[in-house]
């Protein structure tokens, strides 16, 4: 069996592999006031209360899937990973079946699936890249219903009471315009926009501990000056220039102040090298 599927959990007569959760390095650098967001809407406040299924909206590398991670960490939960696609079926979301050996069927759960039965969250990564037929599979799932159905195995599965759910979407990249009653369960939005400098440096030296403070300093000024022309360039983009420069200079013994504007053109185009003063 796959080490990634890990228990074996039987309903109905039949048994469903679960994915095992997710580890990452992940660390939220920035607004506390964010976690808190998170960590409000998965709080049930009196028994008979459910928990929301927020989403997290903003430009891309702001952190929103860090944000979700660190938040599921810090209550102690395991963390599973869903990425959306145009290409999701309601199907992947929930059981695939797999032949075996004498044509035996083995129902492998996804890791939405697993989170549910499980108690663990389920993080849906880009979920605006998925198809309304998609979503509407997951409609019981993220109201007081708190069950999800998988036609492959003709089974309906109860959420674990700590079931948590949250989705990130970018804000420019939605491929399907929701309509009104998934959006009313994807409830609250939490909006992450662009750091402020101090946060993004901070972010910044989190990720590079190894880089040297004026490097840093020097990438963080770039992309605040980005911000306000209005480029969608993020701290991610900002840690991988670094990244790159430091790689450079140690290939060839250079300063990676030097490296700069080659690791700029190099990942976000040459137009960017406009923003620096040097073409």
């Amino acid at each position: 069996m796959s080490e990634k599927f890990t228990q074996i959990h039987e309903i109905d007569s039949i048994k469903i592999h679960l994915m095992a959760p997710t580890e990452f390095n992940m660390k939220w650098e920035g607004r506390d006031d964010l976690v808190r967001q998170m960590e409000a809407s998965w709080l049930c406040v009196e028994k008979e209360d459910l928990p929301l299924s927020p989403r997290l909206v903003g430009p891309p590398g702001t952190g929103k899937t860090t944000l979700a991670y660190h938040t599921a960490k810090k209550l102690g939960k395991d963390v599973y990973f869903f990425q959306a696609t145009m290409d999701t079926r309601p199907e992947d979301l929930v059981v695939q079946v797999v032949i075996e050996s004498g044509n035996s069927l083995r129902y492998m759960a996804s890791s939405l699936l697993s989170a549910v039965i499980k108690g663990g969250v389920c993080i849906l990564d880009e979920g605006n890249r998925m198809s309304e037929k998609s979503w509407a599979s997951l409609a019981p799932l993220l109201d007081h219903r708190r069950y999800v159905e998988s036609v492959v195995a003709g089974l309906r599965i109860h959420a674990h009471p700590d079931f948590r759910f949250c989705t990130t979407m970018n804000e420019d990249a939605s491929t399907f315009d929701l309509p009104e009653y998934i959006h009313s369960r994807l409830q609250p939005q939490i909006y992450i926009d662009f750091p402020e400098a101090e946060e993004e440096l901070k972010i910044m030296a989190a990720n590079l501990p190894f880089a040297p403070e004026n490097l840093l300093q020097y990438v963080v000024d770039f992309l605040q000056n980005a911000h306000m022309q209005g480029e969608l360039w993020s701290v991610r983009d900002g840690i991988n220039v670094a990244r790159y420069a430091l790689k450079l200079s140690r290939m060839d013994n250079t300063n990676p102040l030097e490296k700069l504007p080659l690791c700029i053109a190099n990942i976000l185009g040459h137009q960017a090298l406009g923003l620096t003063g040097k073409k």
